[in-house]
């Protein structure tokens, strides 16, 4: 099912230049980040740092393009961040908007997708990053339907508990565990927990929505648009 426990590790599958790791910089480390062949997206979840003269904390995310060299730097309590590459075979979208450095998730408006779930847009042809869309998603208690996607993607859980579903197979998802979800694969995310909202950092390509969900025929049927 592609779930991996320990630390978020997603190398590149076949026909995808999609990968994503983990990376822990103790007080003062240092970092090379920037990739000659890839453009990179980060993600910082725990402790700060700097990227540059740019600042890093819990929820802030930095695109960096292709060849451009870059260097994290943890602060005293240490950094720990998501880098995701995107190779040049990843489809390159038309630019909709100036590309900015970084982002905080806080600043970011949310939108809706399928059910009560939102999300907020980190990177997306919107502000620089042609080759995907990074997100984060949030699922209220309770599941989605069975739906599927028509990108390759990554999901790095930030805040769980949750459950996996494909198929007849159900996987645990705790935080720091990474999956991948393959175009037209039918799956469900279920947030455990019973009083609080599951939190997905998402990684897409091509890039787009994180709300152009795809119902199976049979859920479907149990929906009613335009009609009382």
């Amino acid at each position: 099912m592609g779930i991996v426990r320990s630390e978020g590790q997603a190398p590149p599958q076949k026909g995808s230049e999609l990968a994503l790791e983990t990376l822990h910089l103790a007080a003062g480390e240092r970092r090379e980040v920037g990739d000659p062949g890839h453009d990179v997206l980060l993600f910082a979840y725990a402790g700060s740092g700097s990227l540059g003269d740019d600042r890093l904390t819990e929820g802030t995310a930095a695109l960096l393009l292709e060849g451009e060299e870059a260097a994290v730097e943890a602060a005293g309590h240490g950094l720990s961040l998501v880098r995701v590459t995107l190779g040049g075979a990843t489809d390159l979208h038309a630019p909709m908007g100036p590309r900015e450095r970084v982002v905080e998730v806080n600043a970011v408006e949310p939108g809706k997708a399928t059910g009560s779930r939102s999300f907020q847009i980190l990177y997306g042809p919107h502000n620089g990053s042609r080759r995907a869309t990074m997100f984060v998603g949030y699922v209220p208690p309770g599941r989605a339907p069975w739906h599927y996607h028509l990108y390759d993607e990554i999901c790095w859980i930030w805040k769980g508990p949750g459950r996996y579903h494909l198929g007849d197979e159900v996987e645990p998802l705790e935080d720091g565990c990474c999956f991948r979800i393959t175009p037209r694969e039918v799956h469900i995310v279920e947030n455990t927990s019973a009083d609080r909202e599951l939190a997905i950092l998402g990684i897409f390509t091509p890039a787009g929505s994180p709300s152009a969900a795809y119902l199976t025929p049979e859920v479907s049927e149990t929906y009613a648009f335009g009609g009382t």
